[in-house]
């Protein structure tokens, strides 16, 4: 019997996120789940949206002994993922990823960390032109993972 392996769910909190999880642990079988949130830190959204904004980046820099509150947000939707995970049946792991440039990167480049067999993700499911505008996030995973990859769609 062939062993079971390690997968990967994206998480971010939203009603698509939650139906992955549900359907990864009703179809998929997996000695271990590690479900990952990935996170921006403040200072980079800031800067980013400054910089598409044509507006002077701001020169400040977070307070080292403040938590960013990017980052406590995604340990809350993380700690949600992870109970939504264990009560669909996985051994499940929770770990958040800081992302340096996009989130897809995050969540690609966790799945080579950690070796997973399969990643799963949710999508929002857009069509038309606004799939040609703006490309999600298991669009991206899914041409640049190298990995097999569940995409959930929104249900009706």
């Amino acid at each position: 019997m062939m062993p079971q392996g390690l997968m990967l769910i994206a998480y971010d909190g939203s009603d698509n996120a939650k139906r992955a999880v549900d359907y990864a642990g009703r179809f998929l079988s997996a000695n271990r789940a590690v479900l990952v949130t990935a996170w921006e830190p403040m200072v980079r959204q800031a800067a980013r949206m400054s910089g598409l904004s044509g507006v002077m980046q701001p020169e400040w820099v977070p307070d080292d002994d403040v938590e960013d509150i990017a980052y406590t947000d995604a340990k809350v939707t993380l700690a949600e993922g992870v109970a939504l995970a264990e009560a669909a049946g996985l051994t499940v792991e929770g770990r958040s990823a800081e992302c340096r440039s996009a989130i897809w990167s995050a969540i690609c480049e966790t799945a080579d960390e950690l070796d997973v067999d399969i990643i799963v993700t949710g999508t929002r499911g857009t069509t038309g032109l606004r799939s040609l505008l703006q490309s999600s996030v298991a669009d991206h995973v899914l041409r640049h993972s190298h990995r097999p990859v569940l995409i959930v769609p929104p249900g009706k």
